[in-house]
């Protein structure tokens, strides 16, 4: 009785630290956490959909102990068997459990090559929509049905606080990109303020597609999205967990770099330029080539300047950048 007293005042912990936060990544490193400590294991992952409209749940960065071999990809199609698993009989599963289920895993190779303890899916509204998996325990043997209850517990939770993660997700995201919006970065630019007058600096970057009017004109504007989503595409590509892109406008974007210093924010849009500059979208078997100019600014710190200052900044970088001759940088000084 007192360990039942014990492990739901527990439970209620666990949910006032889950619900305590609307950000998908501080979010998944608080449940990381909580299942390493409350579920006793060393090793412990969470399979999420990368994006809002992805058709597969995917380990990525959301594992800790786990030996991950970049090479590969683990992930879990939202139509394979053993979602369909989850969803007929919610529980807790080893890789054997699955098995004597008639669920084959062979398609699923670099994930039960991590050789998994348990699989735990979250459900919310009826729906599976992320999978803990854990790996070895601290204790040995088993968990017993009373611990694998527990954990089913932890996994209500975590899926209930996902859930309304993934609702703020949708509220601030540009749905057509997968990019934030407008009043979403403006948001997080000025709590950056606030944080960076105090300890860390950050940087700016605003983008703009080269004559993107002349795409919309010449190949209409479905092309014209394409081109947009493909260039949101290359900037999440090229930024951490802990940037910010967003879209800022039509064809323009803004990056927020976590990571201080000028040599960092100049790489970065290097890296996104060059490789928008050297790729190829195919539309109606045409062969388009598009290149980006950008401006970028990075926060001074100690300086008491506001948002809009510092977008004023990178716009002036960037249209210098537009004035001498487009597909280049310019870096806003003092």
């Amino acid at each position: 009785m007192n360990k039942q007293i014990y492990d739901l005042k527990e439970l209620f912990e666990i949910s006032k630290s889950l619900n305590s936060t609307l950000d998908f990544t501080i979010l998944i490193d608080s449940l990381l956490l909580i299942c390493m400590a409350q579920l006793k294991v060393l090793k412990v992952g969470l399979f999420v959909r990368k994006h809002l409209d992805s058709d597969e749940f995917s380990l990525h960065r959301n594992y800790t102990g786990f030996d991950i071999d970049h090479a590969l990809t683990y992930a879990i199609p939202e139509s394979h068997d053993l979602i369909k698993l989850f969803n007929n009989k919610y529980g807790c599963y080893t890789l054997n459990d699955i098995r004597n289920e008639n669920v084959s895993l062979e398609d699923l190779a670099p994930v039960t090559n991590l050789e998994p303890s348990l699989l735990v899916p979250l459900q919310a509204q009826g729906k599976i929509n992320g999978i803990i998996m854990m790996g070895e325990r601290i204790e040995e043997g088993e968990f017993d049905s009373y611990e694998k209850e527990y954990i089913l517990n932890v996994a209500s939770l975590a899926s209930i606080a996902i859930n309304n993660a993934g609702l703020f997700e949708m509220a601030t995201t540009d749905m057509m990109t997968k990019l934030k919006l407008k009043h979403y970065l403006f948001s997080i630019l000025n709590e950056w303020l606030g944080n960076a007058r105090i300890s860390q600096d950050f940087s700016l970057l605003m983008f703009d597609i080269d004559f993107f009017k002349r795409v919309n004109d010449t190949y209409g504007h479905s092309c014209g999205d394409m081109v947009l989503k493909y260039v949101a595409r290359i900037l999440l590509d090229n930024i951490r967990s802990s940037d910010v892109a967003a879209r800022y406008g039509g064809e323009e974007f803004v990056i927020l770099v976590s990571q201080p210093g000028k040599n960092m924010a100049l790489k970065i849009a290097e890296r996104i330029r060059k490789t928008i500059e050297e790729s190829e979208i195919i539309y109606k078997e045409q062969i388009l080539k598009i290149t980006i100019s950008c401006g970028v600014v990075c926060y001074e710190h100690g300086l008491d300047i506001s948002s809009e200052h510092m977008i004023d900044r990178a716009d002036k970088a960037l249209y210098h950048s537009k004035q001498a001759g487009r597909n280049r940088i310019t870096f806003s000084e003092k």
